[in-house]
């Protein structure tokens, strides 16, 4: 028979156990809701484009920047691509293609739908993120570029709807230069009309000399380096040719990291390795007459010029140091890439990869460099590729 203390023990162990039981049950629904909300919002924060946008140049920029884990790996280094290739015309050239027009417009000389034609010489992105944005934005494309460039460009240029004139690679003090012939073809605009339309203008882009070049990659790629690095970074590559993106990261990353360092890399036949390394353009090897072509002697498109521009000499005096890549470092880097990462680069990116990895074995492990990841490999099948 169960005694009155007997029967008061099994109650308080009876209640005891089902507060126990419940407080377990509690316990685990919130570590398994806890778990779930967790997942869910780490998982909503990896989204990209959660607003929606007002055309195609609304999806400019704010490319993601990712960790190349081969060259991470191989140099103890955080060694990362900002991926300019996701851009909609293909390259970090959108950015400067909407900001010259936009500035144009803001200007006054441009107005959309009223005829006008955006003049550019151009080696081909440039001109095909103009060819893109204009099209968009209701004006016509006359592209010039030498013609021996990859013939995935012009294919490019022609389905954009814009007019593309080939032209023999020369001198920059050559009239017929692209460059040259674009902003003569422009100046000449409409002159031939009986009665010219008062807004029907020819507008030069002029990214080299364009101040709204340097501009675009200050107000838009340098803030977005700084912020997905949180300002922790030790290094930039990058190589030049117009010179907008290198001098417009550099002015805007300087100031906010002191100890920062600015490598450029540069193609073979290209005298802005020679102007940052010992202050003068050309070496005896690169003067008129002893390269192959007239430009540079090199078969990546896109970086490497024999002159000053102003774009580049707005950020000159930020540059550290310089490197020198030649073609062949420029293949082999794109083909391992390729092979170790799935990653299908065009040829001045992998100019770029190739400096950053020489770079991270300058500062030794443990460093954080960033470089531009400038277009995919697919405008460079015929050439590079």
């Amino acid at each position: 028979m169960i005694t009155s203390n007997e029967r008061r023990d099994l109650i308080i162990g009876f209640i005891s156990g089902s507060i126990l039981s419940i407080l377990s049950s509690g316990a685990l629904w919130y570590y398994y809701r806890s778990s779930s909300t967790t997942s869910t919002t780490a998982t909503s924060l990896q989204h990209r484009g959660t607003t929606i946008v007002e055309g195609v140049d609304g999806l400019i920029g704010n490319t993601p920047l990712m960790k190349i884990r081969s060259l991470s790996e191989a140099t103890g280094c955080t060694i990362l691509g900002k991926a300019e290739f996701l851009n909609p015309g293909g390259s970090s050239k959108d950015r400067v293609a909407l900001n010259i027009i936009k500035s144009a417009e803001e200007a006054g000389i441009l107005k959309p739908h009223t005829g006008s034609t955006i003049f550019e010489g151009t080696v081909g992105s440039t001109g095909i993120s103009i060819a893109m944005i204009a099209r968009a934005k209701g004006y016509q494309a006359w592209i010039v570029m030498p013609d021996d460039q990859a013939q995935e460009k012009y294919q490019l240029l022609e389905k954009l709807g814009a007019h593309v004139e080939k032209v023999r690679p020369v001198s920059i003090i050559d009239k017929n230069q692209f460059v040259n012939l674009a902003r003569s073809r422009a100046s000449q605009f409409g002159k031939e009309d009986d009665k010219p339309l008062s807004d029907r203008v020819g507008y030069f882009a002029d990214q080299f000399e364009n101040e709204a070049n340097f501009r675009a990659h200050y107000q838009t790629t340098g803030p977005e380096v700084y912020r997905q690095t949180q300002g922790r970074l030790d290094a930039l590559v990058l190589g030049a040719g117009t010179g907008g993106t290198l001098s417009g990261l550099t002015c805007y990353l300087k100031p906010l990291i002191p100890n920062l360092k600015v490598f450029l890399a540069d193609p073979q036949g290209s005298g802005l390795y020679n102007k940052v390394k010992y202050n003068t353009m050309y070496a005896p090897t690169e003067k008129e007459g002893t390269r192959r072509r007239h430009q540079v002697d090199t078969v990546v498109e896109g970086i490497g010029v024999n002159r000053l521009t102003r774009n580049f000499d707005i950020g000159r005096q930020w540059v550290d140091d310089a490197y020198r890549v030649t073609d062949d470092e420029a293949v082999r880097m794109s083909r391992f890439l390729v092979r170790e990462d799935g990653l299908y680069l065009g040829s001045s990116s992998a100019v770029n990869c190739v400096a950053a990895v020489r770079v991270a074995k300058q500062l030794g492990p443990g460093h954080v460099i960033v470089t531009l990841l400038n277009d995919s490999g697919q405008r460079h099948l015929t050439k590079f590729w």
